[in-house]
């Protein structure tokens, strides 16, 4: 979902300012994203209901409550069998990150159950021949997760027993109600009905960013997170493995054809308000396949990262400024300018409760422009990249000198577009 948020703040009249907020929304449409981005599951004292109002006052880190290790869980049955007999679920199929954990299982020679909608992609473009192609290699269920009866009749006219399910679901607006719609009720339901149908194994992508829950999305996940992990304390048959990634690839490479058309690099503040080690799509959903069967890693809450160091924007801004081959030059933009326009949003959803998404946009991009995806130290309360896990090989210079040749085609935002 598309918004023109400087339109309600500022009035133009001036081609100069028009261009210089086309840069700006550029630089939130892609590090705004909803999905990506440790420890930590929800606190009971955690109100659900309040609405956060971004100030200058630190939140505390919320930390992850006390589940079974890997040593006192018993390991399920299906562990032990050919990843061929092995039958793994996959909700969220069609999705950014599902379409590539659905080809690495399938690589793997799992036998592969991918959930999907007839008409599947942002907006409901993609039609079921596209979806079967995109999919190809899987046994592929059109059903609806947000109704459990639905996916339920699904599942038991595919008739197979299921041994794993892996979501991938997470809301494509961050949206309030899409938020609780996709996040906790949909996710949730993929949890009943992968148990009726025989799962012993849960694995979840989360989000890093839930660890310091200020958006409704966080606070949906983090409220599924904390009733799988009660699953599996109730009983021991059952696992899970909750992974929280860092930022994707795609959510920073928005700037990438502006700078190479020769135009600033846009940031917030110094350029060193946040950091983060961003993972690529294909080693991620390498990860989350590694913990259908891994036992070192069930009953545990995964944050994991990219290779490499953790990149400020600034950071980022003199690699993608290297690889042009041109110097620096930045547009520095002041933070408070998106705590006055929140400011504007949170009154005017009083008067008209319709803006409750808008507002709630406006928050996600703050949020993404000043905190960082990295680990939260529960004993300082600060970010540590030392503690942020790393994955796989690929990097963000070899992501941007691919954008610079072949553009970004594939990796739009689509609805997680906040700008």
């Amino acid at each position: 979902m598309s918004l023109c948020f400087s339109s309600i703040v500022f009035s133009l009249h001036s081609a100069k300012n028009q261009s210089f907020l086309t840069r700006f929304s550029s630089q939130f449409t892609n590090q705004a994203k909803v999905s990506s981005v440790p420890y930590g599951s929800p606190s009971s004292s955690l109100n659900l209901s309040e609405i956060f109002k971004f100030s200058k006052e630190r939140t505390k880190p919320i930390s992850a409550s006390a589940t079974p290790t890997a040593e006192t869980a018993s390991p399920p049955s299906f562990r032990g069998k050919n990843p061929k007999d092995i039958n793994i679920l996959v909700v969220g199929a069609t999705g950014y990150i599902g379409k590539f954990v659905v080809k690495e299982l399938v690589n793997r020679e799992f036998n592969v159950i991918a959930v999907a909608r007839e008409k599947s992609g942002i907006r409901g473009k993609v039609s079921k021949d596209e979806t079967l192609n995109q999919l190809k290699g899987a046994n592929v269920c059109f059903s609806d997760v947000t109704h459990l009866d639905t996916l339920e009749k699904s599942l038991e006219n595919f008739g197979v027993s299921i041994d794993v399910v892996v979501s991938c679901l997470a809301s494509r607006s961050g949206g309030v109600k899409d938020s609780w719609k996709i996040d906790y009720e949909a996710t949730k339901n993929s949890l009943v009905a992968g148990r009726r149908r025989g799962a012993s194994h849960f694995v979840l992508l989360s989000a890093i960013c839930v660890q310091k829950p200020l958006l409704e999305f966080q606070r949906a996940k983090l409220k599924f997170e904390s009733e799988l992990i009660r699953e599996a304390e109730e009983d021991n048959g059952f696992t899970y493995s909750i992974v929280r990634p860092t930022a994707f690839f795609k959510s920073l490479g928005g700037q990438v054809e502006l700078v190479k058309d020769g135009k600033p690099y846009v940031m917030f503040g110094d350029g060193k308000l946040c950091a983060c080690k961003p993972i690529s799509e294909a080693d991620l959903a390498s990860f989350i396949s590694d913990c259908a069967l891994s036992e070192n890693k069930i009953n545990q809450v995964l944050p994991i990262g990219g290779p490499g160091k953790a990149l400020t924007p600034l950071e980022q801004g003199e690699l993608l400024f290297r690889l042009v081959g041109r110097e620096p030059k930045f547009l520095k933009v002041p933070i408070e300018i998106m705590d006055f326009a929140i400011g504007v949003l949170d009154f005017l959803v009083k008067i008209f409760p319709s803006m409750e998404d808008t507002a709630e946009f406006g928050k996600i991009g703050r949020y993404y422009a000043a905190e960082s995806m990295l680990v939260l130290d529960p004993e300082t309360g600060e970010y540590n990249a030392e503690k942020t896990p790393s994955y796989g090989k690929d990097t963000l210079e070899e992501f941007f000198e691919t954008v610079l040749r072949e553009g970004m085609a594939g990796q739009e935002l689509g609805e997680q577009t906040i700008f």
